[in-house]
């Protein structure tokens, strides 16, 4: 048995809701990145991807706000533990963590480009 009380089924959404709520209220990256997530879906669907093009789409979406929401919280955990003072091994950590949301940034944006390029290129103009 756990010291700690189970917080049930609803206060776990209710946490996770508060979470993201949170990151986009702090985060100008989260929500750079929620906007043209959000214009990339409404894109995808004007060219009617198939299913499996609009899974990997939203695969690759996904990979992205994880990896950004998740160097927040390592950046906020950091802050919290070393009082904002400075460490090299810190700032390390930082650098690695943002580093993540570059790579996963990257790759989305290459998937992104063969998805639609393939679209864009079929286009029949006229």
């Amino acid at each position: 048995m756990t010291k700690f009380k189970s917080q049930g089924f609803n206060n776990t959404f209710k946490n996770a809701r508060k979470g993201f709520r949170l990151v986009l209220k702090s985060e100008m990256n989260i929500r750079v990145h929620v906007i043209i997530a959000t214009l990339v879906i409404i894109l995808a669907s004007l060219l009617k991807f198939s299913a499996i093009e609009f899974c990997l789409l939203l695969f690759m979406i996904a990979l992205v706000i994880v990896a950004e929401m998740l160097n927040t919280a390592i950046e906020f955990a950091l802050d919290s533990i070393y009082h904002n003072k400075y460490s090299r091994m810190v700032g390390m950590a930082k650098d690695i963590s943002a580093g993540a949301v570059m790579f996963a940034s990257v790759i989305s944006v290459i998937v992104g480009i063969l998805l639609f390029g393939s679209k864009i290129l079929t286009i029949n103009i006229c």
